[in-house]
């Protein structure tokens, strides 16, 4: 049985059965996993207003520490630019300037500007998640989200979200689980 307590008040559904929750890249990438691996994806509508993490939580009474933030980072050395997204703990903050600078082989590395990020991901800025994510990006998931019984992330868009093992988080496409990203 598939739970989905770590969202708290909410009640969630298959992400799959409720495609306008979503993304259109989130959408996409779900349908294109295994079925058994896009069942255990529920996702709740919130009030687009209560997107932020501090907020979800403290309407829903989700625990921070059951919530993952996933950031958009550009790694710049000369003038090639390498992304990659950063699934943390929402108790902690992505090493950008350590782990994640060094993995882009970048001289410098930093939070991508919210317009680049909303245009080549497809999805909402406040709702950026590592499902759906262009498939040349790499995505670093902190040890600690892939450790978690579920993890509440972004849906792509800012009027829901999804609810799913850590152990799932840690398989979806592109994913390369890292000790100590979150700090």
């Amino acid at each position: 049985m598939v739970t989905w307590s770590v969202l708290g008040t909410l009640h969630a559904v298959p992400a799959l059965d409720r495609p306008d929750l979503l993304a259109d890249p989130v959408a996409l990438a779900l349908k294109a996993l295994d079925p058994a691996d896009a069942a255990l994806v529920g996702v709740a509508e919130i009030d687009p207003t209560l997107a932020d993490t501090a907020e979800f939580c403290a309407a829903h009474g989700s625990p921070l520490d059951g919530s993952a933030n996933c950031v958009v980072v550009a790694g710049r050395r000369g003038e090639a630019v390498r992304y990659a997204a950063c699934l943390v703990l929402a108790t902690t903050r992505a090493d950008v300037n350590g782990l994640v600078r060094r993995r882009l082989d970048a001289r410098k590395a930093s939070f991508a500007p919210m317009d680049d990020a909303v245009t080549i991901t497809g999805m909402e800025y406040g709702g950026v998640t590592p499902i759906g994510l262009p498939e040349d990006w790499p995505v670093l998931v902190d040890a600690a989200v892939a450790a978690a019984p579920a993890v509440v992330i972004g849906s792509g868009v800012r009027h829901s979200k999804l609810a799913l093992p850590g152990s799932l988080a840690a398989r979806l496409p592109g994913v390369e689980v890292i000790g100590g990203l979150g700090r």
